[in-house]
């Protein structure tokens, strides 16, 4: 079965080229040349990948991003754009983006992203089929609805890099994870993220899970190394 992707782009000389590439390559492609498409096409169908550009018309990339996140979690998303500051990664990052690539782009590279955006995601996808559910303390993680719960109610809805940080040192409870090991697993062939953005995660978690934030129980910071998650200290 083919895998099938959403193009979102409204130059057409650009879109013609990049479905040629990408149908020469094996994948389905459906076309949108506007934000308010996307959306309709995104909720009619089931997709692999979204690749979507920032400046749209009706309605711009970021809030097509948002709308799909809201429907669905787990599509990967591909931000093909000319905007290139970093302020633009950053926003594409925090609202659901996986990745975020910039116009004019070398086509090799393009494509091995969207291959291994694809397939991270599969691979994830499958992997949870066999651990959906992890828990702690009074906490409850779904990593297939990217739900937390304490007592029996929602807590927070986790994002996607999230679930995969959070994932990735639950497998590894108790161990230290470096932070090479991180970008490598949960970013992938993505080149932008810094052990900064890690930090960042990790200051999300104690907000989440730790009664006080500021002297961790379960999420700890090993210096120079990496972190490490002890969901069942005492």
């Amino acid at each position: 079965m083919k895998h099938r992707i959403l193009l979102v782009e409204d130059e057409e000389h650009l879109m013609e080229a990049i479905m040629l590439n990408l149908e020469m390559e094996g994948y389905e492609v459906i076309p949108a040349t506007d934000g308010l498409k996307a959306i309709k096409y995104f909720k009619s169908a089931k997709y692999d990948l979204v690749i979507l550009d920032i400046m749209l018309p009706e309605m711009d990339g970021y809030n097509v991003c948002k709308n799909i996140r809201i429907e669905n979690q787990h599509t990967p998303i591909l931000f093909l754009t000319s905007k290139n500051t970093t302020q633009d990664k950053v926003e594409g990052l925090k609202i659901g983006a996986d990745d975020f690539m910039t116009k004019p782009f070398d086509l090799e590279e393009f494509l091995l992203r969207v291959q291994l955006l694809i397939k991270r995601t599969k691979r994830f996808s499958n992997d949870n089929l066999q651990a959906d559910v992890f828990s702690f303390s009074d906490f409850v993680i779904n990593f297939q609805t990217y739900e937390v719960y304490k007592s029996d109610v929602v807590l927070v809805q986790l994002s996607k890099k999230e679930v995969q940080l959070l994932k990735l040192l639950s497998e590894r409870a108790n161990e230290v994870v470096s932070r090479d090991s991180i970008l490598e697993n949960v970013w992938g062939y993505e080149v932008y993220p810094t052990s900064r953005t890690i930090d960042n995660f990790i200051l999300n978690f104690r907000k989440y899970f730790e009664e006080n934030p500021k002297n961790p129980r379960y999420f700890h910071s090993i210096r120079g190394v990496g972190y490490r998650f002890s969901p069942f200290e005492n």
